[in-house]
């Protein structure tokens, strides 16, 4: 009979010693939480299909960003939805707008609460694409928008700004703009944006911001497209981009790894709504145990290679 010399069992025996040995840790400090808010006084509209998650008003926002504080998680990621939307997204662009008065009052209320925001016009616009449109989205008026819109939300506070668009040329162009005003030191966090079905929660209900017409694979990438990823990124890091996110998250692994391992840089990745929706939906039929299973998605974005996860488990994970 044939004895194992190894037995890799031996280090899985009990917990204790699985805990000693395991190689990958999630942490309050690596997590984002997305937050949503809406113009307006004493409102929360709860968001049906990203149970636990809703749009709040600038006074609600700052009790959740308390809340959230108090868990031990440190940044934020705000999206804004404007009361009016017009075609060049402008409310995205003004000092008053509702990301900027957001910015105010959290940093006056939270001040130790790194904040980010979301530097895009989709939220903004009343066609739902993510810059002014004619037969398609005009790239470089798009970029002039862009340096508008983080010179305005740094002027109120934001600490790191992360441009979803994929506009080329995005990076370079906000980068200049925040420069030219004297934000030199603020972050940009860039996005690998793939075309994916998976945003379907945030885009119909979180951002009202699902296109009017068409959608926006001409300016996200091709899910089948590895190496374009790895180009795409390149560009951002020659034009300055500080940190990499790659979305969605789960079904990216590789690139994320990819992304990783290639360029050395703190990466991101952002565990969207229709990840954070199926968990949710399969939990609620009790096809799945709803605590263990997100711990595991949580786990191997990160063992894939992000140091920070944006995610909307946040507050259940913290």
């Amino acid at each position: 009979m044939f004895t194992p010399y190894y037995r890799m069992r031996r280090l899985r025996k009990n917990p204790q010693i699985r805990n000693m040995v395991r190689e990958t840790i999630v942490t309050p400090n690596d997590f984002i939480y997305p937050l949503f808010v809406i113009p307006g006084k004493d409102k929360i509209n709860p968001i049906s299909s990203m149970p636990g998650n809703a749009q709040m008003s600038i006074d609600h926002l700052v009790k959740e960003a308390k809340i959230v504080r108090d868990l031990g998680i440190q940044s934020v990621i705000l999206f804004g939805i404007p009361e009016h939307k017009d075609a060049c997204g402008s409310d995205a662009t003004s000092e008053n707008g509702i990301i900027c008065r957001a910015l105010v009052a959290l940093k006056k209320a939270v001040p130790e609460l790194y904040l980010i925001t979301d530097a895009c016009f989709c939220e903004y616009t009343d066609h739902g694409h993510c810059g002014p449109k004619g037969n398609e989205v005009d790239n470089d008026a798009t970029l002039e928008l862009l340096q508008k819109q983080v010179v305005v939300q740094a002027k109120s506070g934001a600490d790191m700004v992360a441009p979803s668009g994929m506009m080329d040329g995005m990076v370079g162009a906000i980068r200049e703009g925040l420069d030219n005003e004297g934000f030199e030191n603020i972050p940009i966090m860039s996005y690998a944006k793939f075309a994916s079905g998976f945003y379907g929660p945030f885009r119909e209900e979180a951002a009202e911001s699902t296109p009017q017409f068409g959608d926006r694979s001409s300016y996200q990438m091709d899910p089948a497209n590895g190496n374009e990823a790895i180009r795409e990124t390149a560009l951002d890091v020659e034009e300055g981009a500080d940190i990499i996110m790659v979305k969605p998250a789960m079904p990216y692994l590789d690139i994320l790894q990819r992304i990783k391992n290639e360029f050395g840089l703190p990466t991101a990745a952002y565990q969207v709504s229709g990840e954070f929706a199926m968990i949710k939906a399969a939990a609620e039929r009790g096809w799945l145990d709803h605590d263990r299973v997100m711990l595991e998605s949580l786990t191997s974005i990160k063992r894939a290679g992000a140091d920070l996860i944006l995610t909307y488990f946040c507050k259940r994970s913290g």
